[in-house]
C-alpha cells in the first residue's frame, strides 16, 4: 500500500472505518478525499473526539467530522518553502502536495522531513585521503564509517531531510566503490548523478561537469564532513543577503602566548597581555548562484578559493552564515576518532 492510500479515506466513509485507519498509522491524520479522489479536507483523532462531543455518532459520514480547511502544498506554485514554514509553526505533522485539480501528488512528512529546498547539491568525493592511510588504502574516505553509517550518508541524509533530491557526486579515488555503495540515491529518498573526474578538479572544479542544474541555487561541499548545519537557514540567510555567494564558517581561535606590542611606524601605541583572536574559517559548505556557477572552467583544476577571489574582483557580493552546531572536517586521524566518540551521543 502506498503511503497516499495509507492516509486517504473517502469521504462517504462511516467515521468507525475512519478510525480504524487511524489507528493503523503513524501519524494521526487522514486526508478525506471524494469520489474522484479529490482532497476535500483533513481529519485528526481531535476532529472524531470533538465530532462525538458536538452529537454525531459512530454511523455518520467521515465528511461530517472532517476540517475542510487546511494547510496543503500545490505543484504550480513557487512559495513552498514558506508554506512548509507556516505548517511547522502550526505544529502540522503532515502536508499534502496537490495539484491544480487537488489531486493529492504526494504526502510529505514533516517528522522525518523538515523542509523542501529548491537546490541542487554537489559533494566533493574523489580525493585520496592521504591523511588517513592506511585506512583509505581499500576504502575511500568518504566510505569510512562512523557509528553504522559511512560519513558521507550523514550529509546524504542531511540533504534528503531538507528536501534537496537533486545531488551530484564527484568522485575519482576508487570511485566504482562509491558508486556501488550509494546507488542511484533511491534508498536515500534522492536521485544522485556521479561526476567522474579523470583529472583532480580543486574543491570546485568539478561543478563544470554537470551539463545541466534544475535549480537556480547549487550548494557545494566536501563529503567528509560532519556537521548539523540548518540548510534552511543557511538557505534563508543566502536570500536575504542577496549575495552571489554564501560560505559556512566556524569560529578558529588563536591564542598568542606572549604579549603583543600595537605599533605604527615603529611606535608602541597599547600592549595586550596574551590576546586572543577569533576568526571565520570556511566549513567548506557553499551556497552559489547558478550565474556564479558559470565562471568556473570548464574541467580544470579551480578551488572555491578561486571562484571567491573572481566574485570580488568583480564587486560581486559574498557572504558567511556562521555554524553554531557541531563541525568535524575529517581530514586527520585525530579528526577521526573525535568524529567517531561524537556520534556515540547524537540521535543520527
Amino acid at each position: 500500500m502506498s503511503t497516499i492510500e495509507k492516509y486517504t479515506i473517502n469521504r462517504h466513509e462511516k467515521i468507525i472505518e475512519a478510525i480504524k485507519k487511524i489507528n493503523s498509522v503513524t501519524i494521526l491524520t487522514l486526508f478525506v478525499i471524494d469520489e474522484e479522489g479529490k482532497i476535500v479536507g483533513t481529519l485528526t483523532d481531535g476532529d472524531v473526539r470533538r465530532g462525538f462531543i458536538n452529537g454525531l455518532t459512530l454511523e455518520d459520514e467521515t465528511a461530517k467530522f472532517m476540517l475542510k480547511s487546511f494547510k496543503y502544498l500545490k505543484t504550480s506554485e513557487n512559495d513552498t518553502l514558506r508554506r512548509i514554514i507556516e505548517a511547522r509553526k502550526a505544529n502540522v505533522k503532515l502536508l499534502p502536495l496537490i495539484d491544480d485539480n487537488n489531486n493529492i501528488c504526494d504526502i510529505i512528512d514533516l517528522t522525518k522531513q523538515k523542509t523542501i529546498l529548491p537546490v541542487d547539491a554537489v559533494l566533493m568525493a574523489g580525493g585520496r585521503g592521504e591523511r588517513l592511510r592506511p585506512l583509505t588504502d581499500e576504502t575511500p574516505k568518504p566510505l569510512l564509517k562512523l557509528g553504522d553509517k559511512a560519513i558521507i550518508e550523514y550529509n546524504i541524509s542531511a540533504l534528503s531531510k531538507f528536501g534537496i533530491s537533486n545531488v551530484f557526486i564527484s568522485v575519482k579515488y576508487l570511485a566504482d566503490k562509491i558508486i556501488n555503495y550509494l546507488g542511484n540515491g533511491e534508498k536515500y529518498g534522492l536521485h544522485i548523478s556521479y561526476l567522474k573526474e579523470s583529472q583532480p578538479l580543486g574543491t570546485l572544479g568539478s561543478v563544470s561537469l554537470v551539463e545541466q542544474f534544475k535549480s537556480d541555487i547549487v550548494l557545494v561541499m566536501n563529503s567528509d564532513l560532519f556537521t548539523n548545519l540548518d540548510l534552511e537557514e543557511f538557505y534563508l540567510h543566502f536570500l536575504e543577503s542577496g549575495a552571489d555567494m554564501a560560505v559556512a564558517s566556524f569560529p578558529y581561535v588563536v591564542a598568542v602566548p606572549y604579549g603583543v606590542l600595537n605599533t605604527k611606524e615603529s611606535v608602541v601605541h597599547s600592549f595586550s597581555e596574551k590576546p586572543t583572536y577569533t576568526y571565520h574559517a570556511s566549513a567548506g559548505m557553499y551556497l552559489i548562484k547558478r550565474s556564479a556557477i558559470d565562471l568556473v572552467p570548464k574541467d580544470s583544476f579551480y578551488n572555491a578559493t578561486d571562484l571567491m577571489d573572481l566574485l570580488i574582483s568583480k564587486n560581486k557580493k559574498i557572504t558567511y552564515f556562521p555554524i553554531v552546531g557541531y563541525w568535524i572536517d575529517i581530514g586527520k586521524p585525530d579528526d577521526y576518532k573525535k568524529a567517531q566518540e561524537y556520534v556515540k551521543y547524537l540521535n543520527v
